[in-house]
């Protein structure tokens, strides 16, 4: 095929693009910064978001859409918001071009059609929502709001890799509106826990759960609330986020609600999110040097059966059998294939399987229905189990509940392996710049210690998980008793 994969220990930056470009799933596009998803990597996203999808309906939360575009004064309503994403912002200042009168063929902005308001090419969309939301709200019976969009936003970014990090990227935003503060503290929760489970779940991903320092949160949030996942060379992948915004934007948009009693309050919110670096996630915990190695909840094709017909005496009895396990696997809910191709090479055919992930493959030939002898691969770990055709769809079966328990388990080992406790800033700097992965220690809680810490050795916070009332254990760097227990990783 002449798909070379750059081995990770050589260069892994370029062992994950050759396998983003390779393994067919996304391809940089026309525009600096986007990209263009392709079939394969979308169908693994469209898998991951009827998954989440369920989960957020499962949980009482309903879809709707907002506009791509937001006026600037809404977008400067909430200042802290406002600020924070002031860098990335893209901006629409005409509706209209027109011939250049100097250069024949060339297009220009029509001076005539200038914007009275210039308009935000939505980097996130808390200001056009909670504009609406001031329409929808008047008492208590209108809330809890919760709505989810599956949307595109942009973020103009300067340095960006595919799925990563892109100007334009598909996510899911969550937006809710609550009458107490508890329970909008309480739909943070419940959702940082959906996305967990989803990550462990379907991803078999394990991840860190925790909030983030006040320098890492969401511009306007009071509280922000992460899953971080470890990747293969040590450093950390924030995997998503559910935000406490209190009730900042409320006020900015001077949302109220009456209570029961008829007085009013601000309403409470939050906001949500995850995107396409899932794709990225996926890519970095999991892969391997010969390509990408998909978990089986989320392989657009969990089995790929082969049949290698060298007669024709043969071909009939070799369709009949496959024809039979595809039908077997169809109806236990399995995502199965058959390749037929004939102007392709039983060669060609493994080594692409193998690059694209896909948990499961079956050869059928003449030889194997003559020992009634089957070798049911796994791509995770490159392994063979024989069958005989009476019981090979039901070891089909297993062996993907298999793969999927493997790789689980195989991750949350790397997890526990590369996750470090230190007591002495010369063995956070060791660990940090030597070996990488997740440094637990105690922090002080102060800004300018997490400030020092970042300059000298590029590590962040990556989530608090626990906040701490003794007096045990001390500040990895000033030596003062910590407030918080952390971790600190390199990040992407």
């Amino acid at each position: 095929m002449g798909n070379k994969i750059t081995s990770r220990k050589e260069d892994y930056s370029k062992w994950y693009n050759d396998i983003v470009i390779n393994a067919d799933l996304a391809e940089n596009s026309e525009v600096r910064g986007c990209m263009v998803i392709k079939p394969y990597g979308f169908s693994i996203w469209e898998l991951m978001k009827k998954e989440l999808d369920q989960m957020f309906k499962d949980t009482g939360h309903q879809n709707a859409y907002f506009p791509l575009f937001v006026p600037k004064s809404l977008f400067e309503a909430e200042e802290k918001n406002a600020e924070g994403f002031a860098k990335e912002c893209a901006i629409v200042t005409h509706y209209r071009l027109k011939n250049d009168p100097k250069k024949k063929g060339k297009l220009i902005l029509d001076p005539e059609s200038k914007l009275e308001e210039e308009l935000i090419v939505r980097p996130t969309s808390e200001a056009v929502i909670w504009k609406t939301y001031k329409k929808w709200i008047q008492s208590y019976r209108d809330l809890p709001i919760l709505i989810n969009q599956w949307a595109n936003v942009v973020r103009w970014e300067m340095r960006t890799r595919l799925f990563l990090r892109t100007s334009e990227f598909l996510w899911q935003e969550g937006h809710t509106a609550h009458s107490t503060k508890d329970e909008a503290m309480s739909e943070c929760l419940l959702i940082n826990n959906i996305y967990a489970e989803f990550a462990e779940k379907f991803m078999a991903m394990p991840v860190l759960k925790g909030s983030k320092s006040e320098a890492e949160r969401f511009a306007g949030a009071e509280e922000t609330l992460c899953i971080e996942a470890l990747m293969q060379d040590g450093k950390a992948l924030q995997a998503g986020t559910s935000h406490f915004l209190g009730q900042n934007f409320a006020k900015a948009f001077d949302v109220k609600f009456a209570d029961k009693s008829g007085k009013l309050d601000f309403v409470w919110a939050t906001s949500w999110g995850v995107s396409t670096r899932l794709m990225g996630a996926l890519i970095m915990t999991h892969s391997d040097d010969s390509g990408l190695v998909l978990p089986p909840n989320l392989a657009p094709i969990q089995v790929i059966i082969i049949p290698m017909i060298k007669s024709e005496e043969s071909k009939n009895k070799i369709e009949k059998l496959t024809n039979e396990i595809f039908s077997d696997l169809k109806s236990n809910g399995i995502r199965v294939k058959i390749d037929s191709r004939e102007n392709f090479s039983l060669g060609y055919k493994l080594n692409d399987y193998e690059l694209k992930g896909v948990p499961i493959r079956l050869v059928v030939g003449e030889k194997e229905i003559e020992n009634d002898e089957y070798e049911i691969f796994s791509r995770d770990d490159l392994q063979k189990l024989k069958s005989n055709s009476n019981n090979i769809s039901k070891n089909i079966i297993n062996s993907l509940d298999e793969v999927q328990n493997r790789m689980l388990s195989k991750a949350k080992k790397r997890l526990n392996d590369n996750t470090h406790q230190v007591s002495s800033y010369d063995k956070f700097k060791e660990i940090i710049e030597n070996q990488g992965g997740f440094v637990s220690c105690g922090w002080d809680g102060d800004s300018k210690t997490e400030e020092s810490i970042k300059k000298e050795t590029k590590a962040t916070i990556r989530c608090i998980v626990e906040n701490l009332d003794n007096k045990k254990l001390k500040c990895i760097y000033s030596g003062n008793p910590a407030k918080h227990k952390v971790i600190f990783a390199k990040s992407y």
